[in-house]
């Protein structure tokens, strides 16, 4: 996980990625209109894992990770979100299924 934050870090650098002004207003009053003009980070495992697919090239760069090792990465995780897909929530197995 360091070496592919590092990875993130210096592709940002080397390309003058701007990380976005700090927000200093709280996150939680603010009025939707004003959040919706706020980046979000990856609202699920699943999200992570299609963006990692979609910009995996800064990873490759010095030969830190191989393709395949982030294509097997990316499997493991998919194996991961279809089980979790895949089990009822709690709430929903008290609700549907103990009837």
């Amino acid at each position: 996980a360091f070496s592919a934050m590092m990875m993130a870090g210096l592709d940002g650098i080397q390309n003058k990625i701007h990380p976005g002004d700090p927000m200093d207003k709280d996150l939680y009053a603010l009025p939707p209109e004003e959040l919706a003009d706020i980046p979000t980070v990856a609202g699920s495992l699943r999200e992570a894992i299609e963006s990692l697919d979609a910009d995996r090239d800064y990873l490759t760069k010095g030969d830190v990770f191989t393709n395949e090792q982030i294509d097997g990465y990316i499997e493991l995780k998919m194996e991961e979100v279809e089980r979790y897909d895949m089990t009822p929530h709690p709430v929903e197995f008290d609700m549907y299924y103990s009837v």
